[in-house]
């Protein structure tokens, strides 16, 4: 799997690619999938809210947006994160922004192995396995 970080923003890097990247593998691994090209992309709020406009047709602010490019086992995307939105999620769960940055990429990454968060019990669920991945994430 090649997982490419890309930064339309000044001032912000990821500091834990390895394992970022590692744990992603994990993911994809235990949905049964293999891994494609996947690019995250960090990029503000304003960037965000205008590709939620154009490909969504939603007018709000969000933390993610994932384009799913995947071919039958195959997982490829684009994930695209508001480091506006990561900082803001950070300190409203008083929780560190390499935390909640982490927790966001990994939520992206379950969307492309098939995870949904439309329904009350999906978004637990979603939630639940962000908080087990984010623990591995610990650990290494």
């Amino acid at each position: 799997m090649k997982i490419r970080f890309h930064y339309d923003i000044e001032g912000f890097r990821v500091s834990e690619n390895r394992i970022i990247k590692k744990i992603a593998e994990k993911i994809v691994s235990d949905a049964g999938l293999k891994g494609g090209i996947i690019d995250i992309i960090f990029t503000s709020d304003i960037k965000l809210l205008e590709i939620n406009k154009e490909f969504l047709s939603h007018d709000y602010y969000t933390d993610i947006i994932t384009f799913d490019y995947s071919e039958r086992k195959i997982i490829a995307g684009e994930i695209y994160i508001s480091i506006e939105r990561v900082k803001e999620n950070a300190a409203n769960l008083n929780i560190s922004k390499k935390e909640e940055c982490k927790r966001v990429i990994f939520h992206g990454f379950l969307h492309l192995c098939g995870y949904k968060d439309n329904t009350d019990a999906d978004k637990y669920e979603m939630r639940r396995m962000e908080d087990m991945y984010l623990d591995l994430s610990k650990a290494e």
